[in-house]
């Protein structure tokens, strides 16, 4: 897990770590559930495109979660998309990723109707994460996303 200098070396997943902050849209941040509603642990397994995952975070937009890495992460990889829960082609989003304040990975904007899909960041010498969602441009309704089978790589 987590140690003074970032989490230790190995491959994490992310759900598994602490993270320094987290805000979602509406309900709190969920470890390995969908958004859900309001309350906390009332999300489902998280799914995105008929796809499901046992380990990733649930999220509403618009989010934000921060991780510290301590400059010991070397790479990020994620499958993302609107949780299934939405229903059908509800909700649009648009995932991003930024290492201390730079963004190196961008989903463009997402619907319900999407596969998930698969984004890489280099986290090379970052001290910080940042894991953002945003509305699709249309509002927040159904807004719910999914950072899917999200696996940390640290050295």
């Amino acid at each position: 897990m987590a140690c003074g200098n970032g989490p230790s070396a190995g491959t994490h997943a992310l759900s598994d770590l602490p993270w320094a902050s987290a805000v979602s849209g509406w309900g709190p941040v969920e470890r390995d559930r969908s958004n859900g509603e309001q309350d906390a642990g009332d999300g489902r397994t998280l799914a995105i495109g008929g796809a499901t995952y046992a380990k990733g975070l649930g999220v509403h937009a618009d989010s934000e979660v921060v991780h510290y890495l301590g400059r010991g992460c070397r790479s990020l990889t994620v499958d993302v998309g609107v949780d299934d829960e939405a229903g059908g082609d509800k909700g649009s989003v648009v995932f991003q990723v930024y290492r201390d304040g730079t963004k190196v990975a961008d989903s463009g904007r997402l619907t319900g109707a999407d596969a998930p899909r698969t984004l890489t960041a280099d986290l090379t010498g970052g001290m910080e994460l940042r894991l953002q969602v945003s509305d699709g441009g249309d509002g927040v309704g159904y807004d719910h996303a999914d950072w899917a089978d999200p696996r940390l790589v640290c050295t």
